[in-house]
């Protein structure tokens, strides 16, 4: 019983962060800081973070098959921290730098844009996802847990390796 307390009771903040935080990105993204020097060299470090978000997603889930629960519990945390300081950093290159358009035509355009399409869409799909699959574990609901986790996990690697792949993408086109 004090479990599933525990997990009702955060579910309003679910609710809460999975509305806010894409409302405040988006706003955010608008929001120029007058006179703020461009952060031109955030988008190849929060590229490398997205990659190393999806290691360590796909080292967590080798250590639960392993039943290594506590190197999984660590490498989760990692991941989400490095979620947040890829949040932050984005929304600080963005408020700073302006947008850069992607230079490529033909195929190669409609590729790009439907994996960054594909990419903004579902990680904003993937927040509620990852905090209640989080809180699950939290409250020791791990049959609940491992549920969400089967569609959490794909869900966010795919946000992770195409944030790396849309960097890549892109990077020919930023102005230094």
């Amino acid at each position: 019983m004090e479990n599933l307390q525990t997990e009702q009771k955060y579910n309003k903040l679910i609710i809460a962060l999975s509305v806010v935080i894409p409302l405040a990105v988006a706003f955010l993204f608008f929001v120029k800081i007058p006179n703020a020097k461009p952060l031109h060299f955030l988008p190849p470090i929060y590229a490398a973070i997205n990659g190393i978000t999806a290691l360590l997603l796909i080292l967590a889930v080798v250590a639960i098959k392993k039943g290594k629960k506590r190197t999984h519990e660590n490498l989760m945390k990692l991941a989400i921290a490095c979620s947040l300081v890829f949040l932050v950093m984005y929304i600080a290159y963005h408020m700073t730098t302006p947008s850069t358009k992607f230079g490529g035509n033909g195929a190669i355009k409609y590729i790009y844009y439907f994996i960054l399409i594909s990419h903004i869409l579902l990680s904003i799909a993937t927040i509620p996802f990852v905090l209640v699959t989080y809180v699950r574990a939290l409250a020791e609901r791990f049959d609940r847990h491992k549920k969400i986790a089967k569609i959490t996990f794909p869900l966010w690697l795919y946000v992770a390796v195409t944030g790396v792949v849309v960097y890549l993408m892109i990077s020919p086109y930023y102005s230094y």
